[in-house]
């Protein structure tokens, strides 16, 4: 029982914290919010069994990608968001399709949710496993991965970029001493 109220209480901070990434203004606060949700979701890895996949949460997305991100929406020096009545076209297919999709989920977890167990053990659990299927058998998806990850930072940069100052550096004559 005790074991439910801690996953339960840790599925609520994670839904509050993507809720609250959504409602924020500001990008930093949406990247701490992300933070929020990454850890909670460690949590509720750790309470499944599922050591490896907590730390690697912490690790890798928690860690890394959110100093990424950090690093990135520093660098576009982002401000606060302006906030807009939204698109009619929004109303219009949005509100409609969030109805139909929270139905199909619905629909989908009542019917398929006592679908069966899975033994313990049967699938692959082991950092060597899952090493060996991250390195050899999904090999390309996790490099393209990496090479997506690399355009993003380098697009990042060039929307930095502030093209006036590079005019004006060429523009200026060399001053160098003769």
């Amino acid at each position: 029982m005790p074991h439910l109220i801690v996953f339960s209480a840790f599925g609520l901070i994670c839904v509050a914290g993507a809720v609250n990434l959504l409602v924020q203004r500001h990008p930093i606060n949406s990247a701490l919010s992300l933070v929020v949700v990454m850890g909670s979701l460690a949590v509720e890895y750790l309470l499944l069994g599922a050591e490896f996949v907590a730390a690697v949460q912490v690790i890798v997305y928690a860690g890394a990608i959110m100093v990424l991100f950090v690093f990135v929406i520093m660098l576009l020096n982002a401000g606060e968001e302006d906030r807009t009545k939204g698109s009619r076209v929004a109303m219009l297919f949005g509100i409609p399709g969030v109805l139909i999709g929270s139905v199909l989920v619905a629909w989908v977890l009542l019917e398929k949710s006592g679908s069966g167990n899975v033994a313990v053990g049967a699938l692959p659990g082991p950092p060597k496993v899952i090493g060996w299927l991250l390195f050899h058998d999904f090999l390309l998806p996790f490099e393209v991965t990496s090479v997506l990850v690399l355009i993003a930072i380098m697009g990042a940069v060039v929307l930095a970029s502030h093209p006036g100052s590079v005019q004006q550096e060429s523009a200026q004559p060399d001053k160098r001493e003769v």
